[in-house]
C-alpha cells in the first residue's frame, strides 16, 4: 500500500476540514483548489460530478465528497482515511468548545469573530459556485441559476414559509427535463 498517497489522502482532508468554518458548501472551494488544482486528483467534471452526487446522498457534502475522492484514489481504504481525516478536525473543535462553552461566547471579540466568519462562509460559496460555473461547458446553467437566485429573492422578500424539500423536488424535476429535452435524440 502506498503510504505517501495514504498520508497525502489524510493531511489534504485533514487541512481542508481544520481550515473552513460554515459547512460543506464552503469547502468545496477548497476541496476544488486541493484535489484539482494542485494535487490533480480529479479533472473539473469529475468534481462536479462528486458534487452531484455528494449532494444527492445523505449526510454532510464536504464527509461525502471526501469519501468519494478517497476511494477514487485508495479504494475502501482511501474512503475511510479521507473521511477521517475531514472529520476528526471538527470533532476536536467542538470537543474543545463544548468544554468552555459557557464562557468562550461571553467574549466580545469571539462573538463578532463569528459574525464575520458568517460573512466569509457566504463568500466562499459563492465563489465555488462561480468558479465551477466558469468552468461548466454547460451554458444553459447560468439560466438556470438566475431563476433559481430569483427564486430564492423572491421567497425572502415575502417571507414565504416554503419547505426545502419541495424545491429541491422542483429544481430536480426541471433539471430532469433540461436534461431529457438536451439529449432526446441520444441514447441512453
Amino acid at each position: 500500500m502506498d503510504k505517501n498517497k495514504i498520508f497525502y489522502l489524510f493531511s489534504t482532508f485533514f487541512k481542508i476540514g481544520l481550515f473552513t468554518f460554515g459547512g460543506g458548501y464552503a469547502m468545496i472551494s477548497l476541496i476544488e483548489d486541493e484535489c484539482v488544482e494542485r494535487k490533480q486528483w480529479l479533472t473539473v467534471d469529475e468534481l462536479s460530478s462528486v458534487v452531484a452526487i455528494a449532494e444527492s446522498t445523505p449526510g454532510p457534502i464536504a464527509i461525502n465528497c471526501a469519501t468519494y475522492v478517497g476511494y477514487m484514489q485508495k479504494g475502501f481504504f482511501g474512503a475511510v482515511i479521507a473521511t477521517l481525516g475531514m472529520v476528526l478536525p471538527s470533532f476536536i473543535v467542538i470537543l474543545t468548545i463544548s468544554l468552555f462553552f459557557d464562557r468562550f461566547l461571553e467574549y466580545p471579540i469571539i462573538s463578532n469573530a463569528f459574525k464575520g466568519i458568517k460573512i466569509a462562509v457566504g463568500i466562499l460559496i459563492m465563489q465555488a459556485g462561480i468558479k465551477m460555473l466558469k468552468k461548466s461547458n454547460h451554458k444553459q446553467s447560468y439560466i438556470f441559476i438566475f431563476f433559481s437566485f430569483l427564486t430564492m429573492i423572491f421567497i425572502n422578500i415575502f417571507s414565504l414559509k416554503i419547505s426545502t424539500i419541495y424545491l429541491l423536488l422542483i429544481f430536480g424535476c426541471i433539471s430532469m427535463s433540461i436534461y431529457y429535452i438536451n439529449n432526446k435524440g441520444d441514447k441512453v
